[in-house]
């Protein structure tokens, strides 16, 4: 376990004095004794003149925050830490002022629960509204903020995932928001207490884009039965297991059970509009009656409608990704993808608080009537990926660009997530692709910077063994679950972090856990040298791949002679290279049965036992992380290059070997077609692969079904690959500011695209023909560029 201490002295190392931000005022408040209460809602608002001079909400709490000025969203946060520290925002108000009198209102939801998302740890608020030198409102002061319970969220509700805290159910009035924007109303307040001072730290990632995207077409009405008995209701873990491990309210506590009134919805009749929506359209929902809605793309944020309720009514609140049979499915990631609305008679704004993603949202009047119109949904998104462009005369690539961009802009949004739906999760693994992207689209490495210093900022990862990281974080694990080789890939990642970067000072500070990390695998060392019965879910990917993970696992031990070169180059501690050696040569006497490598060997009697189970996966693990080369392994490598490929599951090459799925065995094998310069191949395999995920719905997918996510952070690496292998911007070095130009076979008579640098960027454009590449480049200052012409046509730079 680390000490704080040790924490203190990495911190330091880590940020720097003038970055650690500071209230001038500003006390953590929360309602007194609440909290540790579980989804509790509540209201704090601060009436101000506007000054002259620009006008600032600093700002940080616990859970979530929602931010309005005058009725108008004008923030959402904060930005996720590691246990015990805070990340501070800063919104700039002043566009949103008006003369006179401005309502500052802010929702905070404090969850209290564990989840992948957000963080178990007690409900506050610290805020201050500052212009200049002066403070106008701050929290624990008497010039300040009012609180009061925001009774409208019903409390005691079901998960909305395994991964994620509560779903949303709302009882509203017409006047429940009306204080968000009403400074004459008065509110019933909540006496605020101070709570213990906050470790604070700077947000370092951008305010994430926050604007509106409306619904484009009416794709459909109908009506519903919403009274079906159903004798097999969708009943999750996240619904049936609350427990110690695993927070929330019990099933016979909850108010309503809103994914078995889901199920209790049977659509009887539908009649297919597929309308554009002019504005200010109104659609009538009588009772029983239903609505679907296309945004036109799929986003993520927060889902929202005008509704006018002719009389008390119950709507509900469907979206998802895609359509089945035509319809919204709300259960088809295992989440609860709904919203329930209990209305009394009158007109409401309605917007989700917590983050959502779908292309379709669909509305469903299960009794009154009302009217529904300005159906949409508030992006919540990275605000950073715009200035990048790819553009070739093969417009599938194209199309496979803005899905990557779109993919990744909705899971980088504070961290690198899997999914921005059923997790919101910061997952090891995922983010080392991701990472890359990042550089590729926004020119920094900000995200990444935050989502590596989570991992520093806490003491100790309760609930996992000494020295071990978590698979996700900011995340509470309260199971106890882990996935030990999961570690790796942050090692992994960290290398390339500091060559993306430069910054030596988080890569040292994080030392002591690489460190320790290491020390954790040791007792785990067989008398091969090699790593045996890890503990824990040891996942290799979402493939057959997954069930050879004991007792011997070839691609974790693969991974982990990886994971040491890299320690050892990162720490200047050469003994781990030859400890990383002696495992592959391992590794080569015992998996490889010289047509393929093995996944795995099992103990029987004393004895390890080399099995039959062969992977694709494994042979992609084997070559990334230098088992075997094209060199050493030639057959190997035609096999997988000629045979292997998208096309496999038709010609049914190989089939004893295992198929690899999109996370990861297909990304690894997009990384060795690149190291060998098969760009053309990556071209038609990234068609191949990835085309018909970008035409369904425009985002790039977890798997290569669609039966899981269909936005999966990882999967926008597509966007580095086609500027690498494609427009031929093979590394872009930062740091040393060099630039490897890579041109090779492909067939394609041009291509450009521009690569943000930090504030400025690189372009590049070429043309060629059947003798001759010709190219223009334009780059930032000071940097230098080598071409590496591997065609078999002359380069000329013009």
């Amino acid at each position: 376990m680390m000490t704080a201490a040790f924490c203190l002295i990495a911190l330091a190392s880590a940020i720097s004095a003038d970055e650690i931000p500071a209230f001038t005022d500003a006390r953590p408040v929360w309602p007194q004794g609440l909290e540790t209460e579980k989804n509790l809602f509540v209201g704090f608002r601060a009436v101000i003149d506007k000054p002259d001079g620009e006008v600032v909400l600093r700002m940080t709490g616990s859970t979530v925050y929602r931010v309005f000025v005058n009725g108008a969203v004008a923030g959402y946060g904060p930005a996720r830490a590691g246990h015990g520290y805070y990340r501070v925002d800063e919104w700039l108000l002043t566009p949103l002022l008006g003369p006179g009198k401005n309502v500052v209102a802010i929702e905070v939801a404090g969850y209290n629960v564990n989840s992948y998302y957000h963080l178990d740890q007690p409900s506050f608020l610290q805020a201050e509204i500052v212009t200049r030198n002066t403070v106008l409102a701050a929290t624990g002061q008497e010039v300040g903020f009012e609180a009061h319970l925001l009774t409208h969220r019903v409390q005691k509700v079901q998960r909305y995932s395994f991964q994620r805290p509560f779903i949303e159910v709302y009882r509203q009035s017409p006047d429940s928001d009306a204080w968000r924007n009403d400074s004459s109303l008065a509110l019933k307040t909540a006496l605020c207490v101070e709570t213990e001072a906050k470790a604070l730290v700077p947000r370092r990632v951008g305010y994430p884009r926050l604007d509106v995207q409306p619904a484009v077409k009416a794709v459909s009405r109908g009506t519903v039965d919403p009274d079906v008995p159903n004798e097999h209701p969708y009943r999750d873990r996240c619904l049936t297991n609350i427990s110690p491990k695993l927070g929330g309210f019990p099933m016979d506590k909850l108010d309503i059970v809103v994914s078995d009134k889901l199920g209790e919805i049977v659509r009887r009749e539908e009649t297919k509009l597929d309308q554009e929506i002019p504005p200010g359209t109104a659609y009538a929902l009588a009772p029983k009656d239903f609505y679907i809605f296309d945004l036109g793309q799929k986003l993520s944020g927060f889902p929202r409608v005008r509704v006018t309720a002719r009389k008390a009514m119950r709507l509900l609140v469907t979206f998802d990704e895609v359509l089945r049979d035509g319809d919204v499915d709300w259960r088809r990631l295992g989440c609860v993808n709904a919203v329930y609305y209990d209305l009394q008679p009158g007109t409401y704004d309605l917007e989700a608080f917590e983050p959502y993603t779908g292309r379709y949202i669909k509305f469903v009047a299960l009794d009154g009537d009302c009217a529904i119109r300005d159906v949409g949904m508030r992006r919540y998104e990275n605000p950073d990926a715009t200035r990048a462009r790819f553009n070739a005369p093969d417009k599938r690539l194209n199309q496979l660009f803005e899905a990557g961009r779109a993919t990744y802009v909705q899971n980088a949004v504070d961290v690198f997530m899997d999914c921005p739906h059923r997790e919101r999760a910061g997952w090891l693994c995922d983010s080392f692709f991701t990472a890359r992207t990042a550089l590729s689209l926004s020119g920094d490495t900000s995200v990444e910077h935050a989502f590596l210093e989570n991992f520093l900022l806490p003491k100790e990862f309760k609930h996992l063994p000494k020295g071990m990281l978590p698979m996700c974080y900011p995340a509470d694990h309260y199971d106890g679950v882990f996935i030990p080789n999961w570690a790796l890939w942050f090692v992994i990642q960290l290398a390339e972090y500091q060559q993306r970067s430069g910054d030596r000072a988080l890569v040292d500070a994080l030392e002591p856990r690489v460190m320790a990390l290491l020390d954790y695998f040791k007792p785990f060392e067989n008398e091969d040298g090699l790593l045996e019965k890890l503990e824990g879910w040891v996942f290799v990917e979402w493939s057959e791949a997954n069930k050879f993970v004991q007792d011997v696992n070839y691609p974790s031990n693969m991974l982990y002679a990886g994971a040491l070169d890299v320690v050892a180059a990162l720490y200047d501690k050469p003994v781990l290279n030859k400890k990383a050696e002696a495992i592959r040569e391992t590794i080569r006497k015992q998996s490889w049965n010289g047509t393929f490598f093995v996944d795995n060997a099992v103990r029987e009697e004393g004895k390890l036992v080399v099995t039959e189970n062969r992977s694709e996966v494994c042979q992609y693990f084997a070559l990334f992380f230098d088992v075997a080369t094209p060199e050493t392994h030639p057959k190997l490598w035609k096999m997988l290059r000629d045979d292997f490929g998208p096309g496999r599951k038709e010609t049914k090459a190989h089939e004893e070997v295992h198929m690899a799925n999109s996370f990861i065995g297909n990304m690894l094998r997009f990384e060795l077609l690149s190291q060998q310069g098969n760009s053309q191949q990556i071209l038609d395999e990234s068609i191949g692969y990835l085309l018909y995920m970008a035409e369904t719905n425009g985002t790039l997918w977890e798997n290569v079904h669609d039966n899981a996510s269909m936005n999966h952070g990882f999967a926008s690496h597509i966007c580095h690959t086609l500027f690498r292998n494609v427009l031929g911007v093979y590394s872009v070095d930062t740091v040393k500011k060099k630039i490897v130009l890579r041109f090779t076979d492909i067939k394609l008579p041009r291509c450009e695209g521009t690569i943000p640098v930090g504030d400025e960027v690189i372009t590049l454009k070429w043309t060629q023909d059947a003798n001759e590449i010709r190219y223009t480049l334009e780059m930032p200052a000071g940097f230098q560029v080598e071409v590496d012409n591997q065609s078999d046509k002359k380069v000329a730079a013009l």
